[in-house]
């Protein structure tokens, strides 16, 4: 073994970080996210206790529409990286193919990805701990939806954002969900937030989904207000999401970077 190998190696890696972001904020990103959720979460519990049955169905319902928000997104992100990592991506657009066409491709494949993962958990819930998230019955719909296409919106900032910037925002595509999950609502309602960081929750769509989630297990009705909120706000991220992605991909082609695509 020589040391200034060794050496070599880490100044190697020091210098990928020295002037990316992006790495440095995941050094950071998952302690915080832990410490938040489950200190959240810790803080709810201590206010349930008496009906700590029906938390368990609140947390497994969390668990399961959550993750169908993640593989939403994670069916365009990923999809997009596969493009990436291959260097197809100069192949793809100097195709016919259209960006839209590339956009619905991305999307359909996000929908399947989800459908399997979620039916998946709903089965091993159901098996493993009597939970039934049909028990949500025609309701489980409409939240479904919300989920789905905030998941969309984020895959196409993560992929706007690696289209931009290069392969050293890769880690947007498995972080940039985790990065609201601790202000909207998935594991215990907005009001366990503090005061100030409760309107940035009312700005998110799937707030209004878990805070509904758990309104129809608690009461069996349909919070109509909710649903309404969170496709208002779905709209508005995803029109915004589409905008960018359609102004950074002119950006690329006009600047000549996405010659450079995958080959960093």
């Amino acid at each position: 073994m020589k040391r200034y190998r060794i050496v070599a190696i880490i100044q190697r890696h020091l210098f990928l970080y020295q002037r990316s972001l992006p790495r440095l904020t995941e050094i950071f990103f998952w302690p915080l996210l832990d410490v938040l959720v489950w200190g959240f979460v810790t803080i709810y519990l201590k206010g349930v206790q008496p009906a700590l049955p029906q938390f368990v169905s609140f947390l497994l319902g969390a668990l399961i529409l959550w993750d169908i928000l993640y593989r939403a997104q994670q069916g365009i992100s990923v999809s997009f990286l596969e493009e990436v990592w291959s260097k197809n991506l100069l192949n793809l657009f100097v195709s016919p193919l259209r960006p839209s066409e590339f956009l619905a491709a991305l999307m359909t494949i996000s929908v399947a990805k989800l459908l399997m993962a979620g039916t998946a958990s709903a089965l091993l819930a159901w098996f493993f701990y009597s939970f039934n998230l049909f028990q949500l019955g025609i309701f489980l719909i409409p939240f479904i939806l919300n989920l789905t296409v905030m998941g969309w919106s984020i895959g196409i900032i993560t992929m706007a954002t690696i289209l931009r910037y290069g392969q050293e925002a890769e880690v947007l595509a498995w972080g940039l969900a985790f990065f609201v999950q601790p202000f909207c609502a998935v594991f215990y309602p907005i009001t366990v937030l503090p005061e100030y960081l409760q309107p940035f929750s009312m700005m998110i769509p799937a707030s209004y989904v878990f805070e509904g989630m758990r309104a129809v297990i608690e009461t069996g009705h349909f919070p109509a207000r909710h649903f309404l909120a969170a496709a208002v706000l779905n709209i508005f991220y995803l029109t915004g999401a589409l905008g960018l992605f359609y102004r950074n991909l002119r950006v690329v082609k006009e600047m000549g970077l996405l010659m450079r695509s995958g080959t960093e």
